[in-house]
């Protein structure tokens, strides 16, 4: 048996779901392991603003957090006005998409919102929906819970840290906590809530070497041994976490690379990880034995070439799958880093990719998908656009891909 794996949400076994999670289910950032894997079939390969569109419902306020799905519900969160924002999450049903419901979670100091990057939002970090909970995060603004009719359950915002271009990460949430960055423009550190009460589990500083310690990456949680490990890439380093108590059990760094966003993925015992500006990296680091610093001695490989920016890495079987910000995407083997394919696509990318049925779905910032075949030929299938702006990453799941653009929620579905 495979002794070092990724671990979805830890609750997520109380749907008693399997395989079938990967077909219904999409409760996470990325989904059922936070990766971009979906078990959906019948996934639609070409669409339009027009063709394969089941609905599409205009969504109030503003955010480029990506939707979550569970038991027939998306969620998603908003920002709603400008000089006075509110907070929001959002309830919506999957057949239609009628807003179930729509409670307000903050009312922020309109300072706290102001500083933002043109391609961020005040509601950026995806939810987290389990079986009885909807968590929300919107950065140094606050976290809270909420039950799934829509009534707060806990809030937590005496977490205080000076942002960089507002909020952009999401929490992963295992072993009855919220793990999240605080990478701010001082004294960043990594946080972990208390899932049922909100409270301080524990804080520790992130001690980083870069010059620019603001970063914006989502954790992803493995089992290494028997051990769960956070993995939390920062500025200047990626770090690894005990679950229980914060300790950084090791890191590897990647000298002043910063403002770091793309979700680390991991497969085949490896860690895929890239290291923000301003000359990114892609590293694949071996988590087994590491410890300490294990810059010099856990790199299996490395490569600059159209490494990310910002939209996450997949792996699907024995290939690794990635987008340069600039629309180069790559087909390289997750093993040995040996490159199969690289091609240019059409504009920017910030959306991370998703895999459903062999197929590689790629978005980028103007609303155009590209599906590729996956596989070590490079095969486009399709190129759909919707004519809308986009940065949130697409959820796959009944069949049916979920997207948020800058106006609107589509389901795309046959």
């Amino acid at each position: 048996m495979n002794k070092l794996r990724p671990i979805a949400l830890s609750t997520f076994a109380l749907f008693h779901l399997s395989v079938i999670a990967g077909e219904t289910e999409w409760p996470q950032f990325r989904g059922p392991t936070g990766q971009g894997l979906s078990a959906a079939v019948q996934v639609p390969v070409e669409w339009s603003a027009a063709k394969q569109v089941k609905w599409k419902v205009a969504i109030p306020g503003r955010g480029w957090s990506s939707p979550v799905l569970s038991r027939g519900r998306l969620y998603l969160t908003s920002a709603v006005g400008d000089s006075a924002t509110t907070l929001h999450a959002l309830c919506l049903d999957v057949a239609d998409g009628r807003v179930l419901w729509d409670t307000e979670v903050f009312r922020p100091d309109p300072a706290s919102v102001a500083a933002m990057h043109k391609k961020n939002s005040p509601a950026s970090g995806s939810p987290i929906v389990t079986a009885d909970r909807l968590y929300v995060h919107f950065g140094h603004m606050g976290t809270a819970a909420l039950d799934l009719d829509g009534k707060v359950v806990w809030r937590q915002n005496e977490l205080k840290y000076a942002p960089v271009h507002g909020n952009g990460g999401s929490p992963a949430l295992a072993g009855g906590a919220l793990v999240f960055s605080c990478d701010g423009a001082k004294d960043p550190f990594v946080a972990a809530l208390d899932a049922a009460t909100g409270a301080l589990r524990w804080k520790t500083a992130r001690n980083t070497p870069a010059k620019k310690p603001f970063s914006f990456c989502t954790p992803l949680v493995i089992e290494v041994h028997g051990a769960t490990q956070v993995i939390l890439p920062g500025s200047g380093f990626v770090g690894s976490y005990d679950l229980q108590d914060g300790r950084e059990i090791w890191r590897v760094g990647y000298g002043e690379g910063y403002s770091v966003v793309p979700r680390p993925v991991f497969a085949h015992g490896l860690l895929f990880v890239s290291s923000g500006f301003d000359a990114p990296v892609l590293q694949a680091i071996k988590p087994d034995g590491a410890t300490g610093d294990a810059t010099a001695t856990n790199i299996a490989w490395s490569n600059r070439k159209g490494a990310p920016l910002s939209a996450s890495p997949l792996v699907l079987g024995d290939e690794l799958y990635f987008v340069s910000d600039a629309g180069v995407a790559t087909c390289a083997n997750a093993r040995t880093g040996e490159v199969h394919w690289s091609e240019r696509l059409g504009g920017n990318f910030s959306a991370s990719p998703v895999a459903a049925e062999e197929r590689v779905y790629f978005l980028n910032e103007v609303g155009v998908a590209y599906v590729v075949k996956a596989g070590k030929s490079y095969e486009l299938l399709a190129t759909n656009d919707l004519g809308e702006r986009t940065f949130a990453s697409p959820a796959v799941a009944d069949g049916a891909l979920y997207l948020r653009t800058e106006k609107h929620l589509w389901k795309i579905a046959p």
